[in-house]
């Protein structure tokens, strides 16, 4: 197998996010970092097992983003919290951290909540098509059999490293491969990776140390999984 048919075999789309850069309008087609402003009339700021307001993290608009994984194709807006005191990875959502997801936006209301508490700053995220994000080395993706293929390129001095031949997507993003910082995990069974909040310096939100903060959804039950890891 040579380097163009590896990457045509591993490479996925994926919507990366910007943070910040444009005039915000503020309304339902817009995503954000830090902020939340779209709620059903009888929702608010989430609390967590202590009774703290959770952090307003993100708010994703689907609809127009130029690529949406089929897990969440009919999903129209994701929002997202989590507590300040950061949950225990894969810990079941609800206590400290919680993704509302809406299949439509009939009767979805704007509302100026925020939580004083916050140090993570809001922008607004620009969208921007990946046609190819590639999985990391060492259990972020590839298969063991894809291994073997490009290390036989680089024993025969084809290439030098994998990371020669492909990118890799580390923003903000939805689809695509996750940004693991050590070594990948299994999300578990059925489980697929949907999107990621990474560390972001201009607003203000680090995950432990420059980590990021990884999202899967079962693809039967349709439960959310919550996974982190750093440097």
């Amino acid at each position: 197998m040579n380097v163009e048919e590896i990457r045509k075999q591993i490479a996925k789309p994926a919507t990366k996010f910007l943070t910040g850069g444009f005039r915000p309008q503020n309304s339902l087609e817009e995503s954000w970092i830090g902020k939340v402003f779209t709620y059903q009339e009888e929702e608010g700021i989430p609390v967590d097992q202590n009774g703290n307001l959770m952090i307003p993290l993100a708010q994703l608009s689907l609809a127009e983003l130029p690529y949406v994984p089929p897990i969440i194709e009919s999903t129209k807006l994701l929002t997202v919290f989590i507590s300040e005191d950061f949950p225990e990875e894969f810990e079941p959502m609800g206590n400290n951290w919680l993704i509302r997801e809406y299949q439509d936006l009939n009767g979805i209301q704007l509302k100026g909540l925020v939580n004083e508490n916050t140090l993570v700053k809001p922008f607004p995220l620009k969208p921007e098509f990946v046609e190819d994000d590639y999985p990391l080395w060492d259990g972020g993706g590839l298969s063991s059999e894809m291994e073997d293929e490009v290390l036989e390129l680089e024993n025969l001095g084809v290439i030098e490293s994998y990371y020669d031949i492909i990118n890799h997507s580390y923003e903000h993003k939805i689809g695509g491969y996750p940004s693991f910082c050590q070594s990948g995990v299994d999300f578990g069974d059925h489980f697929e990776f949907v999107f990621q909040i990474s560390s972001d310096q201009k607003a203000n939100f680090n995950v432990v140390d420059n980590g990021s903060l990884m999202f899967s959804k079962n693809q039967i039950t349709g439960e959310w999984n919550i996974y982190y890891d750093f440097y």
